[in-house]
């Protein structure tokens, strides 16, 4: 009896053990069921933002059209025109120096600068004169006796060999008696102008730059003395590329002057101060570095000493200089901003609401302007512009004056 109560207990534990792993297992499946829904029938997520293109905001200008003169911008250095060193011709103790011959000092033509003890050339021209005087009276007394000895010779009536007649009428101390007049005459000449040479001129209209003599120095000949520059014409060295050359032209040399060059000393001048000048000449050389041509542009009366240009700035010597240079004329050609041309020779364009990019035939540019044969109207609006979306088909729109002032002021604020 109790074996089987036993065994019946133990029949309902094994049901109910199995029953629960049953039960377990369903549940599970059920949950991994419903996992596999939730992360598989998950609605996506679809971003849907309609891309709407805004038309840009721009200003545009239009080309000028007519007839130009293009500038050329060239740096170069103020060199005279003239110069030389002062040198004695003759030796000697300088006595005395104008009070205008100083450095900075401006002299005229022909003013005294210099005088050296002329005490001894004096004494030799003296010499010299009587020296010239005694071969004077020497050919005087020789023609006298040529007088003589021809007289003599018509009296005689004898017929003389033509080598002896010559010797007979004494034609060889008459040649030698003139010749040592005119030995003379050379020297006294020669002492004549030693002693002009005492006295040391100006050559031209001249400033002093240097001086290396004073009262009581004693001189030779060759020595240098100044450095003298004139004040007619500086030139102004300066460089131009090759292929500007064709728009320029120079002086003749004669009356007809170069292209016109406006010059300004920046650091020396104040604003606005400018001289005017012109293409003097194309030197046959090109500069080293650059490869560029080197010309000289002529500046006339560099210290504005004639009458009415007493307001006018001076040229310093060795001071770089601007030089603005007005080319030839140009006609038929629009002239544009040279911020407005883009790259690859294009410009940008606001047709009917859109960007069109142009590309131009430029056939000059300065540094302010491009001069335009083809490739642009005068009724052409050009965007001047900025763009962030740079193509063909852009669309634009021009700014409302207020939007342009805004932009303005936004500007300067940052």
């Amino acid at each position: 009896m109790a074996n089987s109560t036993s065994d019946a207990k133990s029949s309902q534990g094994s049901l109910s053990l199995r029953a629960t792993v049953l039960i377990c297992t369903l549940l599970i499946l059920a949950a991994s069921a419903a996992l596999y829904l939730i992360f598989n029938t998950e609605p996506e997520v679809k971003r849907e933002a309609a891309v709407r293109e805004t038309a840009m905001l721009v200003e545009v200008t239009r080309a000028e059209s007519g007839s130009f003169r293009p500038a050329i911008k060239a740096m170069g250095t103020v060199i005279p025109s003239r110069e030389i060193m002062l040198n004695p011709r003759v030796s000697g103790e300088v006595i005395e120096i104008s009070p205008s011959f100083v450095p900075g000092g401006t002299v005229k033509e022909g003013e005294l600068l210099v005088r050296i003890d002329d005490a001894d050339y004096r004494t030799t021209l003296l010499q010299r004169q009587s020296e010239l005087q005694q071969a004077i009276a020497e050919l005087e007394i020789e023609q006298g006796r040529q007088d003589i000895a021809e007289r003599d010779f018509r009296q005689l009536q004898k017929e003389i060999r033509p080598e002896n007649k010559a010797l007979v009428l004494r034609e060889p101390q008459l040649r030698s008696a003139q010749a040592e007049v005119q030995l003379a005459q050379a020297a006294e000449a020669q002492s004549q102008l030693e002693l002009q040479r005492t006295s040391l001129k100006a050559p031209f209209d001249a400033q002093i730059l240097s001086r290396q003599v004073n009262l009581g120095s004693q001189v030779s000949e060759g020595d240098a003395l100044a450095r003298l520059v004139g004040l007619d014409t500086y030139w102004i060295e300066t460089t131009i590329p090759l292929d500007k050359l064709r728009w320029l032209s120079f002086s003749d040399g004669l009356a007809e002057q170069g292209s016109p060059v406006s010059v300004r000393l920046r650091n020396a001048w104040a604003d606005g101060q400018e001289r005017e000048g012109y293409l003097y000449r194309l030197v046959g050389e090109l500069e080293d570095d650059t490869r560029m041509a080197r010309a000289l542009v002529a500046i006339e009366d560099p210290l504005a000493r004639r009458a009415g240009s007493e307001n006018l700035p001076h040229l310093m010597l060795g001071a770089f200089a601007e030089c603005r240079i007005l080319g030839r004329e140009i006609t038929g050609a629009l002239r544009l901003k040279r911020d407005y041309v883009r790259a690859g020779d294009t410009v940008w364009l606001m047709r009917d609401g859109q960007l069109s990019i142009q590309r131009v035939d430029i056939v000059f540019q300065d540094p302010d302007y491009a001069y335009i044969s083809s490739g642009l109207s005068a009724r052409d609006q050009v965007v001047t512009s900025s763009l962030a979306t740079v193509r063909d088909g852009a669309r634009l729109r021009l700014k409302t004056p207020a939007e342009a002032n805004a932009g303005s002021a936004t500007a300067q604020t940052e």
